[in-house]
């Protein structure tokens, strides 16, 4: 048995002492090629990444990724690739260490660009456009993935393509670039179509393309793709398929069937979600909506503030709810009045006056309903709708026709002429 065997059966044994010797046998010779040592400093290598893991220091992480290139220039090329990206999916696991990560992946993209390890280049800088995307960096993961299409579309890798392409399709999303969204979400789809899309991919492309029909306001086919994503990453066990389900909640809320979504929850694959907080907080908005109470509906969007704050679809979608809900409420009050004191409807829907008298000049704006707004007396004057005189259009319509007659008596004497 090699020294390094040796060496990994002592760190297995005395966990005190295991950092210290993992780093014992990756100091060994790096210019040794015996397969077995080479396996120990892998093994080595991977266990050590898992220790600073689960310590959550992600600097020692960064430090074990940097110390793991002496051994990578000895091994196969797709052997480091993998590696690579065991050690950097231990980040994940680690909180607000995104930073780290940026500058771990940028170091190693320039390692790679120097051995010129292509496939890891690429692979790494998609990792790091996901990363930009998820810290909202859009304009460095916009130059970042117009050179990876460039070099990609050359070497026609149609997997990492598909990734590419549906990233640029999320980070045009999230500037609100919807047009350039779909289209890249289309050339992502039309790459995966000419090969094998691993599920978790396919669930990838159902989700974005669910939240793109959500933002045109068609929740009838976004709730459909949303299905395909939940079905699809809850079968593989997946975290995302808990996104899925709450965006299929969202698609019934939205489409004003809130009594579904209580059916919903006990659908066989939905009911393990069910009791977990992401799920509470919209089924308390299905009811609110329901109940066309906005009291209710306030008080869901506090309480669950920090699930609603850390996922921008939901949110900007259910601040469109409370908009139409605020309007209903403003409408349904105003009804039976002819003229009613601005105060006595804020009272009423329970909103400063200020944000309801700025909520009803929009309304009039949009000629939701027919009125004017008296600050001198601080009332609203509600006007019936008003008749559509249709004088205006018959006398156009009239001089069209007139119009006609001339021309056809202009054609008739041109003829006789």
């Amino acid at each position: 048995m090699s020294s390094t065997t040796d060496l990994l059966t002592q760190a297995e044994a005395t966990p005190a002492k295991a950092e210290s010797l993992y780093k014992q046998i990756l100091a060994e010779d790096p210019s040794t090629s015996d397969a077995q040592v080479l396996r120990d400093k892998e093994t080595a290598l991977v266990k050590l990444g898992e220790l600073y893991r689960d310590r959550k220091d992600a600097q020692a992480l960064a430090g074990v990724i940097t110390l793991s290139r002496s051994f990578m220039s000895s091994t196969a090329k797709a052997k480091t690739a993998k590696l690579i990206r065991t050690l950097l999916d231990f980040f994940s696991a680690i909180p607000n260490s995104q930073s780290i990560q940026i500058n771990t992946l940028t170091d190693n993209i320039a390692w790679a660009k120097k051995e010129k390890r292509v496939f890891l280049k690429h692979s790494l800088e998609t990792r790091l456009v996901g990363l930009q995307l998820d810290s909202q960096q859009y304009q460095p993961a916009l130059t970042l993935i117009d050179n990876l299409l460039t070099e990609l579309k050359r070497l026609d890798d149609k997997m990492i393509l598909t990734e590419v392409h549906l990233l640029e399709s999320r980070v045009y999303r999230g500037i609100g670039n919807l047009p350039k969204a779909k289209a890249a979400l289309t050339s992502s789809r039309t790459a995966a179509n000419s090969i094998y899309c691993p599920p978790s991919l396919q669930a990838s492309l159902d989700l974005q393309s669910g939240v793109l029909h959500a933002e045109d306001k068609d929740y009838t086919t976004a709730y459909s793709y949303f299905f395909e994503a939940f079905e699809n990453l809850s079968s593989q066990g997946d975290d995302a398929a808990l996104d899925a389900l709450k965006y299929m909640l969202l698609c019934k809320v939205m489409l004003n069937l809130p009594e579904d979504v209580t059916s919903l929850l006990t659908n066989k694959l939905a009911i393990k979600y069910a009791h977990l907080r992401d799920v509470e907080y919209m089924r308390a908005i299905a009811r609110a909506h329901q109940e066309r109470n906005l009291a209710d509906f306030e008080k869901a969007l506090f309480n669950y503030k920090l699930e609603l704050s850390s996922d921008p679809t939901i949110r900007s979608h259910l601040a469109a709810l409370y908009d139409t809900l605020l309007e209903q409420n403003l409408l349904r009050i105003i009804e039976p009045y002819s003229t009613v004191e601005i105060s006595h409807v804020a009272s009423l829907v329970g909103q400063g006056q200020q944000a309801v008298e700025a909520k009803l000049s929009q309304m009039i704006l949009d000629k939701v309903f027919h009125g004017v707004l008296d600050q001198g007396r601080g009332c609203l004057l509600v006007f019936d709708e008003p008749e559509v005189d249709n004088t205006y259009g018959a006398a156009i319509d009239t001089l069209e026709q007139v119009g006609k007659v001339v021309q056809s008596l202009y054609a008739k004497t041109v003829k006789i002429a």
